[in-house]
């Protein structure tokens, strides 16, 4: 019998990297950037069961993961403090990517806690060479059969700490995906099938081109805020954004025979003047209340607006690296390009702030690079982030750095785009050694440097002691990277 055409309204959640509660965010307006507070749970509460109220329950809410992990209740529970919180969302879905930094058995434990399937066709026991999740769920919405598909970041086992992928092994996925499809579609009988991805935008978009049959992708990672769907063959794809910032809301019309016939899409901003909903605002105050206190201890005053949402370089990471120089003495700095961190404008800084900076608090290091070390992590870091095969991208925005001026071609291939690097007005001699301080391997890697050091003070100590001697702190851009 012809099933009858259905409408069906997805909502995606992706990289909201545990920020409980309002924030501040960064839009652009016109050539500058401006500053207003959005986000929280409660307030993505209120937005979703409105728009379940609207269609009659026919909604599909999914979250591309980045969860668990990126503000100090959540480190401070391993991911637990979010579990009562989300559960009550009614989410239907999600896969995962830093959710992995407790650990594999530990995620494993929170994975269980949760009221929805964590999903992920690409994350495989060395041992038993067996799935570590599930790789797709169903839902039955409105008469319609719905195949829910999960990819894991695929990076987790190659940039990122060993213990994060402990006994693990990740693919893309790109090999699994076609088989679960046709599984999907002739086991399972599914009408429709969206994938969950973390794999990123640019990832996403060249896994479409050669695996077709995904309806809709709902694309994390990357922090797209995509105002309108990509079209990628025939799969919708949409991205929303950080932080829990914002909601991506797409209403699909689909006829008898399982095809999306009709589309509306609209990103939308988690505003201030939600009103919370009380049930979920309630049990965020209870996860963050035993951290309250300490957290919105006041440490400092910034006259810069702090923010980490460019590719080259950020004011929030040379706040962090002029620290990391001061605490030192080092002539060189080096972070890794997080893309999460809420921004935080002129006025007083909190501990909190400091903790979304590095929720990880991270011991510093020092190590001696040679000129032509720098250049090579630059070009390997540069390939990560500009790889013009998007399965080659496999980092976050270019590595923070500080103590030079890069001059680089990003189109340019591989091991090829730095033109010339100044310490100030002399140009990096290439058997010279230079003192360097940089906090995690994804700061500087192993391989590179001598004399590698763990030093006593972390990161979060050496922030503090830097606001208490630069008040009000300035870490205005200085072109360590131009694009020429």
């Amino acid at each position: 019998m012809k099933k009858h055409r259905s409408s069906l309204t997805i909502i995606q959640l992706n990289d909201s990297h545990a920020y409980f509660n309002l924030h501040q965010e960064m839009f652009w307006q016109g050539g500058q950037a401006v500053y207003r507070p959005a986000g929280g749970y409660a307030r993505i509460a209120t937005l979703v069961k409105q728009i379940r109220a609207a269609n009659k329950g026919h909604v599909l809410f999914c979250d591309c993961g980045d969860t668990l992990h990126g503000t100090y209740p959540a480190l401070k529970t391993q991911g637990q403090a979010l579990i009562p919180v989300l559960n009550t969302l009614g989410l239907d879905a999600m896969t995962a990517h830093w959710e992995f930094a407790y650990g594999p058995e530990i995620f494993k434990q929170r994975a269980t806690e949760l009221s929805y399937p964590m999903l992920a066709i690409n994350v495989y026991d060395q041992t038993t060479k067996k799935r570590f999740f599930p790789p797709y769920s169903l839902k039955e919405i409105g008469g319609l059969r719905i195949g829910l598909v999960g990819i894991a970041s695929n990076i987790i086992d190659k940039t990122m700490p060993p213990s994060f992928s402990k006994g693990l092994e990740f693919t893309l996925g790109r090999e699994e995906l076609p088989s679960i499809i046709n599984d999907l579609r002739t086991k399972e009988k599914v009408d429709l099938i969206v994938l969950i991805s973390h794999l990123g935008f640019s990832q996403d978009m060249k896994l479409l081109s050669e695996v077709q049959g995904i309806d809709v992708c709902l694309s994390g990672h990357t922090h797209n805020r995509l105002f309108k769907p990509a079209i990628q063959e025939k799969t919708l794809v949409i991205q929303s954004g950080c932080h829990g910032s914002f909601l991506g809301r797409l209403d699909l019309e689909i006829d008898g025979e399982g095809h999306v016939v009709d589309y509306r899409h609209q990103l939308i901003e988690v505003e201030a003047k939600i009103n919370p909903d009380p049930e979920v605002d309630d049990l965020v105050h209870q996860a963050i209340a035993p951290y309250q206190e300490d957290l919105s201890t006041v440490v400092g005053e910034t006259a810069t607006a702090l923010n980490r949402g460019t590719t080259l370089e950020t004011t929030m990471d040379n706040f962090l690296l002029q620290s990391l120089l001061e605490s030192t003495g080092a002539q060189l700095a080096f972070s890794n390009g997080w893309r999460y961190g809420a921004p935080v404008i002129p006025g007083e800084v909190t501990l909190n702030d400091l903790y979304n900076m590095t929720p990880m608090n991270p011991p510093i290091s020092t190590v001696e690079l040679m000129g032509e070390e720098i250049v090579a992590m630059l070009e390997e870091n540069l390939e990560r982030t500009f790889a013009r095969d998007p399965y080659n991208q496999m980092g976050g925005y270019v590595k923070r750095s500080l103590g030079f001026n890069a001059y680089i071609k990003i189109e340019n291939p591989p091991g090829q785009r730095v033109q010339q690097i100044f310490i100030g007005d002399e140009e990096l001699q290439p058997g010279r050694y230079y003192p360097t301080t940089f906090i995690t391997t994804q700061g500087v890697a192993d391989k590179y440097g001598r004399n590698r050091q763990q030093h006593n003070e972390r990161s979060v100590e050496a922030l503090k002691s830097y606001l208490s001697k630069h008040h009000p702190l300035r870490a205005e851009l200085r072109n360590t990277f131009v694009a020429v």
